[in-house]
Formats: structure tokens, C-alpha cells, sequence
């Protein structure tokens, strides 16, 4: 079968790999239809590394996809030949501690599509998952819809982490695709205005467009000072969905006293620093957040259901044998692009 992988920094390319196969009776063999690129998959094109997750190349990455079944495990019975599923990238043990308190997420013996040391990505023709892992779609999603099902759960879980009230005001900083997914899961569950910040102009413009109340750039105004302006006693709740010290930093200041910080996105290094006396004084919670819980089905029914409308999330589409115009477009922030598919 066909794969992209990464062969080094910045470069990539298709191989041929062998087709897998069923080997266990809850597996299901998949025929991947659309991957989405996602940050972290940019992390190891640019850099080879997250972290302590280092790349031995050739690898391939890629968690965000959909696929229609070809075969299934004698024990497999909730899909079939020819259904399209979306598809969770966390395989858990469900056996462990973590996942007994019903924390899958952070599973003692997790892996996960495209992380070195873990799983191979899916960024290639076939892959093989357990059946838990295969979210049918009972036809009401399109493969894009339902590969976007897996940034979504994110937001969708991050809200739910978050205690959101009807009428919470919230700030996001970062409007990637993930920012924007709790944009969308924050309104769906009834925030009052909702304040989203980044550094790339034309994130800023798409995030009023898909419904912020306010949006600004901290590189041309004083965010922290336009937010407070407009909520002089703060926000109830900040979603740091861009991994820097510096939207670590602002949402302290801009969140009210018994505030609520989401810390959502990744950052590249190794350690990020709290004002202390800042988040003591004003008794904020800090509340990390690891990929998505148990939030995926309900990514799924707010997607069919129609709630949730973020297909204009997808600006790019490529073919495998672009994946290095598809991977350096995200990485260099070019040509609006918001989430780039690669269709099989």
C-alpha cells in the first residue's frame, strides 16, 4: 500500500508498505478515505520531535481521519463491511487503573496514531484499529466531516472540562482548528461573549466570522487591555489553545478572580512558568487538557445534527502525493489556510 512519510526535516514522500491485517478478533482493517493535518504532525515535520517523542524515520504520522470499513474481527458486531466510521486515534488498555476511574485518555499503556514509540500514523492507504476505536457514522457524516470529528471532540471536551455556565464569558487564545472548535462547543453550550486572540490576521478574521464576539492580534494591540476594557472584572474562563508562554501569561490577567485556565495547547518546550503570586491571589484552577474523554460521539451527533457547522474549517485539500505542499502550507501559515485535508 501507499503511505506518506516523514524521511527527514521538512521532507517527506510516498513509499510503499505492506498491506496489514486483521491479526486479532476485535481488530477492523480500514481503507483510509481523508487524514487532516494537525499541528502536532507539523511539530515532527519541522522539527522530528515532540518532546521525549522522538521520529525514527521513515515514519508516518497523521491521527485525524476517516475511513470505510473492509473487514472485521470475528468479535467486532457494531460495524461492518462498507461502513464509514470515524475514527479515535487513542487505543487505551481498559484495564488499567485510569481507565477503571473511566480516564482513558490518560491510560497507563496508551498509544496513539502517529506518535514515535507508539503507533504508526494514518497517513498511508490501510490501517488496522480495534473496533472500539471505529466510530460508525451511520451515513449522516461525510469523510471530511468525519475526520474533523476528532479535533472537535477536543473542544467538546475542553468545554465540558471547563464547568462552562450559560452566559460564561470566555477568551480563547489561538484560532487554529482547535481554538475554533471550542468557539464552536463554547456557543453550542451557552457562553455569553467569547474573546479570541492570534498572530495570524486572517485566524483573527475567520474567528469573527465563525462567531467570536471580539477578536485582536496581541502582535498590533494590548489584548490583556481591550479584554479587560470590555469585562473590567474579568472572564470566567480562558482556553490557552496556542502552547506559548506568552497566551500563558495573558490569560492570567485577563481571567476574574476564582477563574478557570484550559490549558489546551502543546507547547514546544519543555516547561512553561506561572506568575505565582498571580494565580494565588486570584485563586485561579488550572485545568489541563489531554486530547478528549469519552467525547467523541457526542463530536459525532453535534456534527449530524447540524449544531456544530464547522465544514468551512477546511480551506486546503491535497492528494497523498502532495504531503509536503500540504504539510509546509500549515507550517508556514500560507494562503489562509485554517485545516488542510489529504484525501486517499
Amino acid at each position: 500500500m501507499k503511505a506518506a512519510a516523514l524521511t527527514g526535516i521538512r521532507q517527506a514522500q510516498v513509499i510503499d508498505l505492506p498491506k496489514p491485517s486483521i491479526k486479532n478478533d476485535n481488530d477492523v482493517l480500514l481503507k483510509v478515505a481523508v487524514v487532516g493535518v494537525c499541528g502536532s504532525d507539523v511539530h515532527y515535520y519541522l522539527s522530528g520531535r515532540i518532546g521525549s517523542k522522538i521520529v525514527q524515520y521513515p515514519y508516518v504520522v497523521g491521527h485525524e481521519c476517516s475511513a470505510t470499513v473492509e473487514a472485521v474481527g470475528k468479535k467486532v458486531k457494531h460495524v461492518k463491511s462498507g461502513d464509514t466510521v470515524a475514527v479515535e486515534p487513542a487505543v487505551s488498555c481498559h484495564q488499567c487503573p485510569q481507565c477503571k476511574m473511566g480516564r482513558e485518555n490518560t491510560c497507563c499503556n496508551l498509544k496513539f496514531l502517529g506518535v514515535p514509540g507508539e503507533l504508526a500514523g494514518c497517513l498511508c492507504e490501510y490501517i488496522v484499529m480495534p473496533g472500539d476505536c471505529c466510530l460508525p457514522t451511520t451515513g449522516r457524516l461525510t469523510h471530511e466531516q468525519a475526520a474533523l470529528c476528532e479535533p472537535f471532540a477536543i473542544g467538546v471536551y475542553t468545554v465540558q472540562q471547563s464547568r462552562l455556565a450559560k452566559g460564561d464569558k470566555i477568551a480563547i487564545f489561538g484560532s487554529g482548528p482547535i481554538g475554533l472548535s471550542c468557539l464552536v462547543a463554547a456557543k453550542i453550550q451557552g457562553a455569553g461573549s467569547v474573546y479570541m486572540t492570534d498572530k495570524v490576521d486572517y485566524r483573527v478574521e475567520f474567528a469573527k466570522k465563525a462567531g467570536a464576539s471580539w477578536v485582536g492580534n496581541p502582535d498590533k494591540n494590548d489584548v490583556v487591555k481591550d479584554i479587560l476594557q470590555l469585562e473590567p472584572l474579568g472572564v470566567d474562563i480562558v482556553c490557552e489553545c496556542a502552547g506559548k508562554q506568552e497566551t500563558i501569561d495573558q490569560a492570567i490577567e485577563v481571567l476574574r478572580p476564582g477563574g478557570i485556565l484550559m490549558l489546551v495547547g502543546i507547547p514546544e518546550s519543555n516547561r512553561v512558568s506561572f506568575a505565582i503570586d498571580r494565580i494565588r491571589r486570584k485563586e485561579i484552577t488550572l485545568i489541563n487538557v489531554r486530547r478528549q474523554n469519552r467525547c467523541a460521539s457526542r463530536a459525532i451527533e453535534l456534527l449530524a445534527s447540524g449544531r456544530a457547522a464547522i465544514d468551512s474549517f477546511v480551506t486546503h485539500r491535497f492528494k497523498l502525493e502532495q504531503v509536503n505542499d500540504a504539510f509546509d502550507i500549515v507550517a508556514d501559515y500560507r494562503d489562509g489556510v485554517v485545516k488542510a485535508m489529504i484525501i486517499l
